[in-house]
C-alpha cells in the first residue's frame, strides 16, 4: 500500500475514531489515544523541553478531544492535524502560564510579566482561531516551532538556534518565510 493511500486510510480511521468520541464512546477514546498519543507527546515534549509540562499537556489536550469531539467537522483540516493543533495550543497556553507563574515572584520589575496582549493574542480575535490554526498547519513543522517558540518562551533568534541545533541564519529564514506564509493566508 502506498504512503498516500495509508495514510488517507489513518485519517479515515482517525475520523471513525472522534465521530465515536463525540458520542461518548470510550473504547474509541482508548483507541483513539493509543493511535495518536505518543506522536502529540513526542510534539508537546519538543515545543516545552519539559517532560512533565509535556505530560500534562497531552493530558489536557485528550480532555479537550473529548469534550470537543463533536466541534471537528472537515473545514478544520485533517483530524490529525486538528488534535496536534489542540496539543500545540494547550503545551503553548501552559508553557506561557509557567511562565508568569514564575515571574510572578520575581522582585525586580524587569521581571514582571507584561499585561498586554501580544500579535499572536491579536491574530487570534481578529482572524479567528479556526482559520490561524489552519493558517499555522500550513507551514512547515521548522517554521511552526520557530515562531511559536519566539511568540511564547520569548526565545531570541540565537537561542532558538540553540534550542533547534539549527543555523542562525537558516532559523531567520524560517520565522521570516514562517511570517510571510502566516500573513499571506491569513489576508485570503
Amino acid at each position: 500500500m502506498s504512503q498516500v493511500s495509508q495514510n488517507h486510510n489513518n485519517q479515515d480511521d482517525l475520523m471513525r475514531l472522534l465521530v465515536a468520541v463525540s458520542r461518548e464512546d470510550r473504547a474509541a477514546f482508548r483507541q483513539l489515544y493509543q493511535c495518536v498519543s505518543s506522536r502529540m507527546f513526542g510534539m508537546c515534549l519538543k515545543l516545552a523541553g519539559q517532560r512533565d509540562l509535556a505530560e500534562e499537556a497531552l493530558q489536557e489536550a485528550f480532555i479537550q478531544i473529548w469534550h470537543r469531539a463533536r466541534e471537528y467537522h472537515t473545514d478544520r483540516g485533517m483530524p490529525l492535524g486538528w488534535m496536534m493543533s489542540i496539543a500545540r495550543y494547550r503545551t503553548l497556553d501552559m508553557m506561557r502560564a509557567r511562565k508568569v507563574r514564575h515571574n510572578s515572584g520575581e522582585q525586580h520589575l524587569e521581571h514582571i510579566a507584561d499585561g498586554r496582549e501580544g500579535p499572536l493574542d491579536e491574530s487570534l480575535r481578529s482572524a479567528g482561531e479556526a482559520q490561524l490554526t489552519g493558517c499555522l498547519d500550513e507551514l512547515t513543522d521548522v517554521q511552526r516551532d520557530s515562531i511559536l517558540l519566539s511568540y511564547y518562551k520569548g526565545l531570541t533568534h540565537d537561542e532558538l538556534a540553540e534550542t533547534l541545533s539549527s543555523p542562525l541564519g537558516t532559523v531567520k529564514s524560517w520565522i521570516r518565510r514562517g511570517l510571510m506564509a502566516l500573513k499571506r493566508c491569513l489576508e485570503k
